[in-house]
């Protein structure tokens, strides 16, 4: 086992204690490799924090963890099959924001983000960005107000999907300043930046994590952050809260969950354990450089923020005009 991942198995064993908490009939688990379902394809941020989990789990439960993508609808398919999975702890999902987007989205998900899942943790959230390309003289959030009411029939705005958030915080600033975006819908973040980079499209938006490096690299122009607070290492791009806007908070949250029935105290020991992994700091700092803050703050803050955010997506969606599919 490499150190450091023998370390952060150290951390999450200081938990053991609550293994014995549990039941007769789950003092086994787990007796078999867990299965984590990630709803998209690999190599994206939610794969990728996925991994990161598995390689601190293994150690610490004593079984193997395998990551099973499996995309499609948006992130519906893999959703569903997590939710029809025995509740058992041998089978967690590990979501993103559409979790809580689309049921709002799509007529029939295949799954009620509420009913159906067991929160364990939050596991880390990226605030969006809003983009200018470099070639465009948007180089703020006033400059971008006055060009989109400056263009007639709408300014065309870069989207990485149909109620992303990023593209669902265009809309929310459409709304505020009484703009009109022409939405541009790409099948990805990376073609969302790519259209931004070549001033195919002026202006878009995509969660931190997949535009940080164009930013860094100064191939994009970030123009505002939709997160609580400025990004470490962007000290110089100004959140919405700071211009004004003190509610405009969006962000791609990442998290995990057992399909409801899974019993409690296993519920209980994988937050412990995931907590543990996502707490380590080399963990930390691979996720801030990709984009992403660590919030592993288990299931009752988790719980919370999907009873929040169910409803306050509906709200907008519904504001913007957007019809279920």
């Amino acid at each position: 086992m490499p150190p450091r991942h023998a370390a952060i198995a150290r951390r999450a064993l200081l938990a053991a204690p609550a293994l014995l908490a549990l039941p007769a009939h789950a003092q086994s688990w787990p007796n078999r490799p867990i299965r984590l379902i990630v709803p998209f394809g690999p190599g994206g941020p939610t794969d990728i924090c996925a991994r990161i989990l598995a390689q601190g789990l293994s150690p610490a439960l004593g079984q193997p963890v395998v990551i099973e993508n499996r995309g499609g609808a948006g992130g519906n398919i893999g959703v569903a099959m997590a939710a029809r999975a025995v509740p058992d702890g041998h089978t967690l999902l590990i979501a993103s924001s559409g979790f809580v987007v689309n049921p709002s989205l799509f007529r029939n998900p295949g799954y009620d983000p509420v009913r159906d899942f067991a929160p364990i943790t939050e596991l880390g959230a990226s605030p969006d960005v809003f983009l200018a390309s470099i070639a465009s003289p948007i180089r703020n959030l006033d400059d971008l107000v006055a060009r989109a009411r400056a263009t007639e029939g709408g300014l065309h705005f870069a989207n990485p999907g149909t109620g992303s958030t990023p593209h669902l915080a265009g809309e929310r600033l459409a709304i505020l300043k009484g703009l009109r975006f022409v939405q541009v819908t790409h099948s990805s973040a990376a073609l969302t930046v790519q259209s931004v980079l070549v001033g195919t499209t002026e202006i878009g938006a995509t969660a931190l994590a997949s535009s940080h490096a164009q930013i860094q690299a100064g191939r994009v122009r970030a123009i505002a952050l939709t997160g609580p607070e400025r990004w470490f290492d962007l000290p110089e791009v100004p959140t919405m809260v700071e211009l004004g806007h003190a509610d405009f908070i969006s962000e791609t949250f990442l998290s995990s969950y057992a399909p409801a029935g899974t019993p409690q105290p296993v519920i209980d020991r994988l937050a412990q354990v995931a907590t543990a992994v996502m707490g380590d700091a080399e963990t930390r700092g691979r996720m801030r450089n990709a984009g992403f803050i660590v919030r592993p703050d288990g299931p009752a803050a988790l719980a919370a923020r999907v009873a929040r955010e169910v409803p306050a997506w509906r709200d907008l969606i519904t504001r913007a005009g957007i019809m279920p599919e």
